[in-house]
């Protein structure tokens, strides 16, 4: 870690923002999203979300804000006394050297520090070199008879050893969170439409099943959009993922879990009302959908552009809700239409009418994983208990993928 790094961390949680975070701190903006992954990847936790155009900090970032502000308040001293006005540009100085400039201060000696540090001499002697022209001004005076700290440098000594502390609490509280979470496995999956679905009822074969065969290692389960759920996997919030999506980006591995017939889903009265004008039907009424993070709101986009034509499209009321549960509802209880699982929708109480959709609208149901060999062990081994489940209940209406 280096103290550009945490300045420029700090300066994108108060900013909610790397363009405007790389224009306080003189730097280009691909320097400064670089920065906070960097940052992200040595904590191993995710410091900000995007709602909008916005960064908003994560509530783990919260937590850590004051002590980054400190190190941020530490570095700016650490600097000044070879500022000769506003410090906008943060030298990137390693705490590293940070920590073995106090060692050699307090040993009195390079060669004793040295030792202490488990580096050779010359390559000890150019690292302070190097932070001395980085910094700006002299630490040490060397003399024969060994090292001594300059004014500058008995007074940078402090400042160095809080910078090194703060980033201990950081670095131990993530190790802490780390040790807690290594043992478990982070799925993430697209929203289930309910207890009755197909993706509940897998999920919840899945876990019941993982608990037998893994009981030190447990299986944590979130439910988000296709979108997120990529961007969890790149990020690596999630090990694992459940898509509704039949391609997935080829950096990852992965596998076709099933495929769905997809229906447009209504109150009976509404198709009583206009038969099979399918025209009529959507230009008459409300229709809720997923937002385009979602793959099914890509197969229900498909499914209205082939059938109505773009001005027709442009008069329609669609309502975007990233919730499956409340599309239902709407469509059940408000007079709304959707497009949804044919084979889930039907196990619904007192469900909805629904219209199966063309052949070539399906919900595809695709395990996605990390490339790497821990991730691919869990990876196959959660698909072959999906597998499993998925062909017990296969049904004309829903086809397993061997």
């Amino acid at each position: 870690m280096d103290i550009a790094t945490l300045s420029l961390v700090h300066a994108i949680l108060e900013e909610k923002g790397i363009r405007r975070a790389a224009k306080a701190g003189n730097r280009p903006a691909s320097s400064v999203s670089a920065a906070l992954k960097r940052f992200e990847a040595a904590i191993a936790v995710p410091l900000v979300r995007r709602e909008g155009g916005i960064l908003v900090p994560t509530l783990e970032a919260q937590s850590r804000m004051q002590d980054l502000a400190a190190a941020n308040r530490a570095i700016q001293l650490l600097l000044s006394p070879a500022a000769t006005g506003p410090l906008n540009t943060v030298p990137s100085i390693s705490l590293t050297a940070l920590e073995r400039f106090v060692t050699v201060a307090r040993s009195g000696s390079i060669r004793g520090a040295a030792k202490i540090a488990g580096t050779g001499q010359p390559q000890l002697t150019r690292q302070m070199a190097d932070l001395e022209r980085d910094l700006g001004y002299d630490l040490l005076i060397r003399s024969p008879s060994g090292i001594a700290c300059t004014e500058e440098g008995l007074a940078a000594m402090p400042i160095a050893e809080s910078l090194l502390d703060i980033w201990q609490r950081l670095s131990r509280a993530s190790g802490d969170r780390f040790r807690r979470t290594a043992a478990t496995w982070r799925l993430g999956s697209v929203m289930p439409l309910g207890p009755e679905s197909e993706i509940a009822r897998m999920l919840a074969v899945l876990t019941a099943e993982w608990r037998r065969t893994h009981p030190r290692e447990p299986l944590f389960i979130s439910s988000t959009t296709a979108d997120e759920l990529i961007a969890g996997l790149k990020s690596r919030r999630f090990d694992v993922v459940l898509l509704d999506l039949e391609t997935f980006p080829a950096e990852f591995e992965g596998r076709l879990i099933s495929r769905a017939p997809l229906a447009l889903t209504g109150h009976a009265s509404l198709f009583d009302r206009h038969g099979a004008d399918l025209h009529a039907l959507l230009q008459s009424n409300p229709i809720a959908v997923p937002s385009r993070k979602s793959g099914l709101r890509q197969q229900a986009e498909q499914f209205i552009g082939e059938t109505l034509g773009e001005h027709e499209r442009s008069r329609l009321a669609i309502t975007e809700v990233d919730s499956i549960p409340v599309i239902l509802n709407l469509v059940m209880n408000h007079g709304y239409l959707s497009v949804l699982p044919e084979s889930s929708t039907a196990r619904v109480r007192n469900g909805p009418a629904m219209r199966r959709l063309g052949a070539g609208f399906m919900q595809n149901l695709c395990l996605v994983w990390q490339k790497n060999a821990l991730s691919r062990q869990a990876g196959e081994a959660m698909l072959a208990m999906m597998l499993a489940t998925a062909i017990e209940s296969e049904s004309p209406n829903h086809a397993a993928i061997p």
